[in-house]
């Protein structure tokens, strides 16, 4: 075999005489005087560019090639998320350290129409067969006692028509008996229309205010095993939330509460009613009242002369004040000890009288809610109740601003309980049964 001679070296520019310089890395001392000079950590010096050739040598000068694309290298590999590393997603936990964010709030829903079928208050008026209850009405405890605290006002009247009984000689006496037959007209349907058209402010509804009125009405009707037809649904012309039993047959119900109250609400405003008429608070209230009229007005008569009397009286000085005075007192002791003291119980009577109807409103209360009304009572209590706070709020504005606060008198004299009272007997309605 031929030796050949080795292949030579590929000819390359001459390099400079200069050898290439080291890399000048920092001294121990010049560290440590980094370090005690401040805080930092220091930055390392950025190490040379390595020789391009394995001689050593530096490439010839000219354009930089381009760069190859970076991929991956074993050294730092691509990172997935894994089975032991999962992605993060929020969790209902907050974590230590961590403010979860805030929400933005969500719209308000719009609240379905009072005639919505989908309001929580809309019942179904569709309904069968009906079953009538045997016993229609009942004279509950409530209306006995109303009658009962009304009987000095009857005796007080019943004085004052045998006095005027006396100025028709001996006919006198049919005039009582003519006073003490008129009581059966409150049960009279003529008479009671015209107490609802002319004192009450009712009027009869028109065709579709009675395609609203009568579907509940016959739902009421039937939970209570009523005959619907005895009772006549009038309507008042008013904006307030309000309804009335009225004589023996008479259920008004204002315009505001027809329009504006779902079906479910508005049957349980008439259930309440409803409960007033079986219970014989309508009829007991009215027959009292109507045979104390004629004490009423004689007493406001009495109150009227005893006024121009005072005042005609001061114009005598203090001389007339007393001999006045002495006048009235003398006639005062005098119908005391003739009549037993029955003037002071004529005195205590509109507080008593007035206890008696906020029962009656409770025992209204308890029928609508046992007949499955109490959700929807609730709910016409607490438009009620803001009502009542609007109307103050703007008796208060009428002031000044300086509220006015309600006397211990006024709420003696109230009519209807207040709204917490009202709701603290509706509870064991209210409460689901197990």
């Amino acid at each position: 075999m031929t030796h050949q001679p080795p292949p030579s070296p590929p000819e390359y520019p001459e390099t400079p005489a200069q050898p290439p310089q080291p890399p000048q890395y920092p001294s121990p001392a010049s560290h440590t005087a980094q370090y005690s000079a401040a805080p930092q950590h220091p930055i390392a010096p950025e190490s040379p560019q390595p020789p391009a050739c394995p001689t050593g040598t530096r490439p010839p000068a000219g354009p930089a090639p381009a760069e190859p694309p970076a991929y991956p290298t074993a050294a730092q590999p691509p990172t997935y998320p894994t089975a032991a590393q999962p992605p993060a997603y929020p969790t209902d936990t907050p974590q230590p350290g961590v403010t979860p964010p805030v929400p933005p709030p969500a719209a308000p829903r719009p609240s379905p129409a009072p005639g919505d079928p989908a309001h929580p208050h809309h019942i179904a008026t569709d309904r069968g067969r009906v079953h009538i209850s045997a016993q229609q009405r009942r004279t509950d405890a409530t209306a006995v006692g109303n009658l009962l605290l009304y009987l000095p006002h009857f005796l007080c009247s019943l004085l004052v028509v045998g006095l005027l009984s006396l100025l028709f000689g001996d006919l006198g006496f049919l005039l009582v008996l003519a006073w003490l037959a008129s009581g059966a007209l409150v049960f009279h349907r003529p008479t009671e229309s015209a107490l609802a058209r002319h004192l009450l402010r009712l009027r009869y509804p028109t065709p579709q205010e009675r395609a609203r009125l009568e579907p509940v009405w016959r739902e009421v009707t039937a939970r209570a095993g009523v005959e619907g037809r005895t009772y006549e649904l009038w309507v008042e012309d008013s904006d307030h939330l309000n309804a009335v039993a009225a004589a023996g047959h008479i259920v008004g119900v204002t315009r505001f509460a027809m329009n504006e109250l779902p079906n479910g609400e508005l049957a349980a405003v008439m259930a309440h009613e409803l409960g007033h008429h079986v219970g014989g608070h309508a009829w007991s209230s009215l027959l009292g009242y109507w045979y104390a009229l004629p004490g009423r007005t004689a007493w406001r008569v009495l109150r009227t002369v005893t006024g121009v009397m005072f005042r005609i009286s001061r114009a005598f000085s203090c001389f007339g004040v007393v001999f006045f005075g002495l006048f009235v007192g003398g006639l005062a002791l005098a119908t005391i000890s003739s009549l037993y003291g029955l003037p002071l119980l004529i005195l205590a009577m509109p507080y008593a009288l007035a206890a008696v109807g906020r029962r009656a409103e409770l025992r209204a209360d308890q029928h609508a809610a046992a007949l499955g009304f109490a959700p929807m009572l609730a709910a016409v209590l607490e438009k009620l109740h803001q009502q009542e706070e609007r109307q103050v709020a703007a008796v208060t504005a009428a002031h000044g601003g300086v509220p006015v606060a309600e006397s211990p008198v006024s709420r003696l004299l109230a009519s209807h309980p207040d709204y917490y009272t009202r709701l603290h007997h509706l509870q064991p309605y209210l409460q689901p049964r197990g």
